[in-house]
């Protein structure tokens, strides 16, 4: 700004710094404009380039025709006035004396000049437009060249052209101008001249060579832009200009610095009046147009078009962004526009010169930086706006959300992908996904490209991108809601994108050898975190203990790695997990739909003789089919984006990256795949791990049960040593998770892995739970563990979910038996934590009491119901209702049975293995009336009852099931324990069932002669107990009341006082706080210690019990029996 400039002129300071240099340039162009003279101001000024061939110099005042700075009007003022130019000081008017200082130039100081120029002399001229410096010839040396005569061969042109018409040549070539009369309208290419010719007035008045020079460029391109309809935009005429110049200024051979200098000054100048047309039309006499005055048309065409932006000028106007104020508000205003086009748009349309326009400025980090402080580059939440429309802002109304917004999820595009998707061909459906995975991998390259520069430009554009993803991520927690709409939160598109992008951030420090790993700082999370978790439940913390610790602040810096690996956390979660998760929905949502549309048409026949209910269902029947089309679209499109391989690989490994991480918080080591690890974890749990939210663990189990399901191929270089360790360590130390659901799922994930896939019968981690020292010391335990745990998991569904849980603990025993190390620890835990094992067993025999029950109670009830229907008397609806019926009955029993089959199965080798843990007393009773219980439904009077028709559809093997009862008796035959037991029990011995097994081992199970003689030498056994049980239980006769098990009804042999004074047997006791950890009587909480020996009690029922066997004994030898009853 000029010193002498008034302070009423001044901008206010208040206003952004672009608008502040655009009023400073409108104040001083106005200055300059009133301190003109007015003559002459209609000279031409209106003109065409060929009704001003000839102008009427001789009318024209020596003022009109003077130089620059008397310019008669604003339209024509230039913002720098001409070089001093060679002229004839004889004819030349006192004003135009070469001693005259030159008026100050208003622009000189506004960021249009070279750097260079600010180091030009004191009678160097106007900075703007002088060329007298180290990069410009002086005026002088192109005064005294001399016009050469035109060569005799073209190709001496070149050589022997002077600098005065080479420069003459070049800038009317560029700038499609002339100074000729109308004789050269049109140039040897037949390119149209526009004619200038108040320059050339103002030259012929000057005295100077009517050519075009450096110092002139600036005046002919103001003139120049006269000619260009108003209804054009001035950058149709500047910019192929600039193209013109871009390409002058790279010859094929270098050119000589004097030349260089014209065309450099040219190039400068045709900058400063692109900048000046877009952001002061009013400089060229024009009003403000916002059609015109912007980038972005220009922006959208390709680099290499004649009206396209290109790396040049992009390079150019970048290099001013320091001086210029203005310059990068018309980028970041014009990409403002362009994003606000791009929000209404889908992958369906021509969105590419968008992406490839930011991909443009991320090669710019000045133009990053200035778009990071643009105001619409974050959300900006008004008190007006609800929760709904602020999570729908980031993707909407930011700069970069409509970027990451284009997806092939978009709804428009699912239908392009996939259209009539009901009766669309499967091998066109795999190719469309294939189409759809190869676009949108190019989409997300792209985007990462430009967050990678982003993030890299500067500081506070990094963490100016890093709030922006964090907004995106805390407003959209909804997103996991069970219940939400889909518009009311950020769209699966711009989540995956999102979530797809920062898992590229992360895999620069993922490497294999977790070497960076330390480098993920846990105190992160209470230096005032970007992300918000206040709302998510947390790992096994309470609200308040999560607020208070937070609460905290932990001292230190935070760095990018620790950034970026919290926002992919959360991005896994609130983005590609809650699309995976969609598929599941969808499935459910259209086969309701599709059975709907079924009913409708199957109705449609009956309502022909009813129009308007027949029109009703008909329009219902579109509807549902349009919703089902929609929804059936749309999955296939999340298969085809949740399903590709590259993306799913890179999120295992952020899994695995996020499972070493835990493993090294919760146990306070420095943890690596390769490592010791010790288990059980400290009782004393982190606090920082406790206050973790839940979905840390959750990613984890949900991304690598998805792959499981979907892409197991790409599993076997995905997953390491620290998954097994994961899950091990949190069921063996299941106290540091609370939620149940969350710990059975790292049971499914131990489940998932054992399932066999191509070459690997064991499934993918199956050999290594065989075969690791790590999970050999601490498998079984855990799992057994975790089965006592679901048992009371204080929720709903638990008594359903536990046998669930079960079935997949059973198939990873099975999976790792046949090491006999298994065996080992089972009967070491039998021996070792006696309590806990026959907690364990007791469960085991619950379970395959409770399935027996159930699932041979629905083979009864299907047995009824099939033998119903061949009655042919049955009405249509007696036989629908009994169908229904039944199919309920083939459900449930299917489920039951295939939880039996596992069962029995799992107590056939566990009884094989430890014969004396299973004839533990606290067991055996149970065990053996279980066994003689279920033994009379397979073998007894009734078993006819069982008798389905096809009886594999229900997993009901009659002679498979017959088979593991045998094996589980053979198995304990060796313990009189255990016969005893069998033959005690009065509720179900039947030595007509053993004998009935007898002969179908021999004639319908085909076993051999070694297995029958074994199973017959039993029974014998079993009679033989039972007659001496028989014989005791007379020789005791009626027991006294107080002898008597309160609960049983038995002989007490071992009574204790229980908390609330009442007596029951140790056994009984025992047995129920097995099944139930409560007081029978009192219902109060209580465990085994709580109990007290009733020691006199038991001497006396012993005293009495010797009396009554010796008694019989005296009696039975022929003595007479004394008379011990009381009184």
């Amino acid at each position: 700004m000029d010193s002498d400039q008034r302070p009423e002129q001044r901008p206010e300071l208040t206003l952004p710094p672009q608008e502040q240099m655009r009023q400073r340039r409108i104040a001083m162009l106005s200055r300059l404009s009133a301190t003109s003279p007015d003559s002459n101001s209609n000279s031409n000024s209106n003109s065409k380039p060929d009704e001003a061939a000839k102008p009427e110099t001789s009318t024209s005042s020596p003022s009109a025709n003077n130089s620059k700075p008397t310019s008669p009007s604003l339209e024509n003022t230039r913002p720098t006035h001409l070089p001093t130019r060679q002229t004839n000081t004889t004819a030349s008017t006192p004003s135009s004396t070469p001693n005259q200082t030159p008026p100050t130039n208003p622009f000189a100081q506004l960021g249009v000049q070279n750097k260079t120029d600010s180091t030009k002399g004191a009678t160097g001229g106007d900075s703007g437009n002088n060329i007298n410096n180290s990069k410009k010839r002086p005026t002088t040396n192109v005064d005294k060249t001399k016009p050469s005569a035109p060569p005799a061969k073209k190709m001496n042109i070149a050589k022997e052209e002077s600098l005065e018409n080479w420069s003459n040549r070049m800038l009317s070539d560029i700038f499609r101008i002339t100074l000729d009369d109308g004789s050269r309208a049109i140039d040897n290419k037949g390119t149209r001249l526009t004619y200038l010719p108040e320059l050339r007035a103002e030259l012929e008045q000057s005295g100077e060579p009517i050519k075009l020079t450096a110092s002139s460029v600036d005046s002919a391109i103001l003139e120049a832009a006269k000619y260009v309809p108003t209804n054009k935009a001035l950058l149709d005429y500047l910019l192929p200009c600039w193209k013109r110049v871009v390409r002058a200024t790279k010859p094929v051979r270098p050119l000589p610095p004097e030349r260089d200098a014209i065309l450099n000054e040219a190039k400068r100048l045709c900058m400063s009046n692109c900048i000046f047309a877009l952001t002061m039309p009013e400089y060229f006499g024009r009003d403000p147009n916002p059609n015109h005055d912007s980038l972005v048309p220009y922006l959208l065409r390709q680099h290499d078009n004649e009206d396209g932006i290109c790396l040049d000028f992009f390079s150019e106007a970048v290099s001013r962004i320091p001086e210029d104020d203005t310059v990068a508000a018309i980028f970041t205003d014009a990409m403002d526009i362009m994003s606000k086009r791009l929000a209404k748009m889908t992958m369906n349309d021509d969105y590419k010169p968008y992406m490839n326009c930011l991909l443009t400025y991320s090669r710019f980090p000045p133009l990053l930086q200035a778009l990071a402080k643009h105001p619409s580059f974050q959300v900006n939440p008004t008190a007006a706006m609800s929760k709904e429309q602020i999570a729908l802002a980031t993707e909407s109304q930011t700069i970069l959300g409509p970027f990451f917004r284009i997806s092939p999820l978009q709804t428009e595009v699912t239908k392009t992908y996939f259209a009539s998707p009901r009766t669309i061909d499967p091998g066109h459906v795999k190719s469309s996904q294939s189409s759809l995975q190869m676009t949108l991998k190019t989409h997300q390259i792209d985007l990462l490209s430009i967050a990678n520069a982003f993030i890299r430009s500067s500081e506070e554009a990094r963490n100016s991108t890093l709030d922006w993803v964090a907004f995106a991520l805390n407003t959209n927690h909804k997103r996991r809601a069970l219940q939400h709409k889909a518009t009311d939160v950020a769209s699966d598109g711009f989540m995956v994108n999102l979530t797809a992008i920062l898992d590229q951030l992360c895999q620069p420090f993922m490497d294999a050898t977790f070497s960076k790993i330390n480098r993920i700082d846990i105190d992160y999370l209470r230096r005032s975190p970007r992300i918000d978790m206040s709302d998510e439940t947390k790992l096994n913390a309470d609200q308040a203990t999560s607020d208070a610790f937070y609460k905290t602040s932990a001292p230190g810096s935070s760095n990018f790695i620790s950034e970026v690996f919290f926002l992919n956390l959360a991005a896994h979660h609130y983005g590609l997990g809650a699309t995976n998760s969609k598929l599941k929905d969808l499935d459910k949502d259209i086969k309701y739909i599709e059975n709907a549309i079924k009913q409708l048409e199957d109705d449609l026949p009956k309502l022909q003789n009813n129009p308007l209910q027949l029109h009703v269902a008909q329009q219902q029947r579109q509807n549902a089919i349009n919703t089902v089309e929609k929804s059936m679209a749309l999955k296939f499109a999340i298969e085809g984006v949740v399903l590709d391989t590259g993306m799913q690989t890179l999120s295992l490994q952020f899994m695995r990256y996020v499972s070493v991480w835990l493993l090294r918080v919760a146990s306070g080591t420095d943890y690596k795949p390769g490592k010791d690890f010790n288990l059980p974890l400290s009782a004393d749990k982190p606090v920082a791990f406790s206050c973790l939210p839940e979905y840390a663990v959750q990613n984890i189990v949900d991304n690598f049960k998805f792959v499981f399901r979907f892409l197991p191929q790409i599993l076997m270089s995905a997953v390491g040593d620290e998954i097994i360790t994961l899950c091990i360590t949190f069921l063996r130390s299941s106290e540091y998770i609370k939620n149940p659901y969350l710990k059975s799922s790292l049971v499914t994930l131990l489940f998932s892995g054992t399932w066999p896939m191509y070459h690997l019968s064991r499934g993918v981690l199956g050999d290594t739970l065989v075969g690791s020292s790590f999970a050999n010391d601490h498998l079984l335990h855990a799992l057994m563990k975790f089965y006592i745990e679901c048992e009371h998991s204080g929720v709903s569904s638990a008594f359903y979910d536990k046998f669930n849980i079960r079935y997949e603990i059973f198939q990873v025993i099975k999976c790792i038996w046949p090491n006999s190390v298994y065996e080992e620890r089972l009967s070491r835990e039998s021996k070792v934590h006696r309590q806990f094992f026959v907690q364990f067993v007791n469960l085991l025999l619950n379970d395959a009491t409770y399935l027996l029950d159930e699932a041979l109670a629905k083979l009864v009830k299907i047995h009824d119901y099939q033998k119903q229907l061949h009655d042919r008397t049955l009405s249509p609806e007696e036989r629908d209702k009994i169908s229904t019926d039944l199919e309920a009955a083939e459900s449930q029993c299917q489920s039951w049975m295939q939880l039996v089959n596992d069962t029995m199965g799992m107590m056939k080798l566990f009884t094989a293995a430890l014969r004396d843990a299973f004839t533990m007393p606290e067991i055996v009773t149970r065990l053996a009336g279980m066994l003689n219980y279920n033994l009379e439904s397979l073998v007894g009077p009734k078993r006819g009852n069982l008798k389905v028709e096809d009886a594999k559809k229900y997993h009901f093997e009659p002679k498979t099931l017959l088979s593991d009862f045998v094996d589980i008796y053979l198995n304990l035959a060796s313990k009189p324990i255990f016969i005893e037991a069998v033959a005690a029990d009065g509720r179900s011995y039947r030595p007509a069932n053993y004998a009935a097994v007898s002969q179908l081992l021999q004639q319908s199970l085909h076993k051999p002669p070694e297995v029958v003689s074994a199973w017959d030498s039993l029974r014998k056994q079993f009679a033989e107990a039972k007659e001496r049980l028989d014989q005791a239980e007379l020789d005791l006769g009626e027991i006294p009341e107080e002898f008597e098990d309160p609960l049983m009804g038995d002989l007490m042999t071992d009574p204790v006082v229980l908390p609330s004074n009442n007596i029951v047997d140790r056994s009984t006791i025992i047995q129920q706080l097995l099944s139930n950890p409560l007081d029978p009587f009192t219902r109060n909480p209580m465990t085994i210690d709580d109990v007290v020996p009733a020691d006199d009690l038991r001497v006396r029922i012993e005293e009495w019990k010797a009396e009554r066997i010796s008694a019989a004994k005296t009696k039975a030898s022929g003595g007479e029996a004394m008379d011990i009853t009381a009184g």
